[in-house]
């Protein structure tokens, strides 16, 4: 089965897909959150033939809900909602850090605003995450 990941953001959101038997997760795309982002990614889920959602729990550095939190869960309960596929939630935190790492030589000279990927690599990390320590199949 092919789940989608989601790295949920109040202006971007990283999607990534996992390949087709679910083991690990792979940058797909960055969309704009807009009023029409859960149409778009019904239209991907249905293309792609995604039977699981991954959403990036947002915590702060003590384990509690940050601002966006309760948005990222809302966003998951609408894709259940308009979609039928199952949401999973699973930790994000240092997502977005790690993303930026991980190209270190080919973004050394960039500011943080010029990483176009790191918000779908987030989203793969966070997939990818749920996919190792989960018997998902």
């Amino acid at each position: 089965m092919r789940y989608l990941g989601v790295d949920y953001g109040s202006k971007k959101i990283g999607l990534a897909l996992s390949d087709e038997s679910g083991a690990m997760g792979f940058p797909h795309s960055i969309v704009s959150n807009t009023p029409r982002v859960i149409d778009e990614i019904c239209v991907l889920i249905a293309k792609e033939n995604v039977g699981g959602v991954v959403v990036g729990e947002s915590r702060n550095l003590k384990g509690g809900e940050n601002p966006i939190a309760e948005d990222a869960r809302t966003f998951g309960n609408l894709i259940t909602e308009r979609a039928g596929v199952p949401v999973f939630f699973e930790s994000e935190v240092f997502t977005s850090a790690e993303a930026r790492r991980a190209p270190a030589k080919e973004m050394k000279s960039r500011s943080p605003k010029q990483y176009p990927a790191v918000d779908a690599s987030a989203a793969a990390l966070i997939l990818t995450s749920y996919l190792s320590r989960t018997d998902h199949g």
